[in-house]
């Protein structure tokens, strides 16, 4: 009988997607023991009292840090706390999985990947579209070379948040790249590795007197094109236009919207236009792609118990998480 793995969560953030990590790891016991939720910043405390939380047991931070048989913990607190709280489970011996993209600053952030390293830990950050299941397909497609060399890539990932969410984005340098821009980063960073140069241009809009960079968008030069990223915290329908354009010398792929919600789960839809299909570029000649429903938290939750118990490998290494968050840093202009 395989080992439940002893979880706890550090946050109940609404900015980060703490609710529905929690009710994941909830929906299979077999998996997770769950055992309680630390809500260490005031103004959420409130939080514990909603939800999936009311009826969870309630811990301190220092409470679960002294529980010694902890597996695992999932940080799910403020963006800019996360770092500080996932390297004290890490000191202490405890598999960690963080939101992404975790705190500002790229040396606490390299201190807690080589920390979890050193002792052995999994680490898992909350990129969800890794688990998009159509993203995945695109990633098989060119990992067998039928797109040839990838050329550019443009991904695009817009909302639209009331004036307060919008002020709150400026907690971070970049804001919405910062916040959701680092999603398609990661995207462009898997597809292309690092750029020769990065351009980022991040503003405020100045709409209703919000002063925070409400609006990214960010260049990244590679040797054969010029791949871009889009974001936008205050555009009407915005999550509908989520995509994600992979151009190379022998196909291109655009998945589009990225995800759409319906009462069943998380659809995704996507167009697949390749040298053997096109041949009159005037006409639709693409495959076209559908995947759903899907819930994005369930498939990450269930990674993660696989990598606490070490029946996977990591996908994603220390190394890997550490160059893409200085990479995010350096499309939002901090670095």
């Amino acid at each position: 009988m395989k080992k439940r793995i002893k979880v706890a969560q550090v946050g109940t953030n609404y900015f980060t997607h703490a609710f529905q990590t929690y009710e994941s790891m909830l929906k299979f016991p077999e998996e997770f023991e769950v055992i309680g939720v630390a809500e260490p910043v005031e103004s959420c405390v409130g939080n514990l009292e909603t939800g999936v939380y009311r009826d969870q047991p309630h811990y301190t931070v220092e409470q679960l840090l002294n529980i010694d048989d902890l597996d695992a913990v999932a940080i799910e607190t403020n963006e800019e706390n996360m770092t500080e709280y996932a390297q004290m489970f890490a000191d202490r011996g405890v598999a960690v999985h963080m939101d992404k993209p975790g705190s500002p600053g790229s040396a606490s952030f390299a201190h807690l990947a080589s920390t979890l390293e050193q002792k052995g830990l999994p680490f898992q950050l909350g990129y969800m579209y890794r688990f998009n299941p159509l993203i995945q397909r695109a990633m098989d497609e060119i990992a067998k070379g039928n797109l040839g060399e990838i050329l550019n890539v443009e991904a695009q990932m817009s909302v639209r948040y009331t004036p307060e969410n919008r002020q709150w984005l400026g907690k971070f340098k970049g804001g919405m790249m910062f916040y959701l821009g680092c999603h398609m980063v990661e995207l462009v960073y898997r597809l292309q590795g690092l750029p020769q140069e990065i351009l980022p241009m991040n503003m405020c809009t100045g709409t209703d007197g919000v002063t925070a960079e409400d609006q990214g968008l960010a260049i990244l030069k590679y040797p054969r094109g010029v791949s871009i990223i889009k974001t936008n915290a205050i555009e009407y329908n915005g999550f509908d236009r989520r995509n994600l354009v992979i151009t190379g010398t022998r196909g291109t792929i655009e998945l589009k919207p990225l995800e759409r919600y319906t009462a069943e789960g998380l659809y995704t839809y996507g167009v697949y236009t390749h040298s053997g299909s096109a041949t009159n570029h005037y006409r639709d000649c693409s495959e076209k792609w559908t995947a759903g429903p899907y819930d994005r938290y369930d498939a990450m939750m269930l990674e993660f118990a696989k990598l606490v118990r070490g029946e996977m490998e990591n996908p994603f290494s220390y190394a890997y998480e550490t160059e893409l968050f200085r990479l995010v840093m350096q499309c939002c202009g901090a670095e």
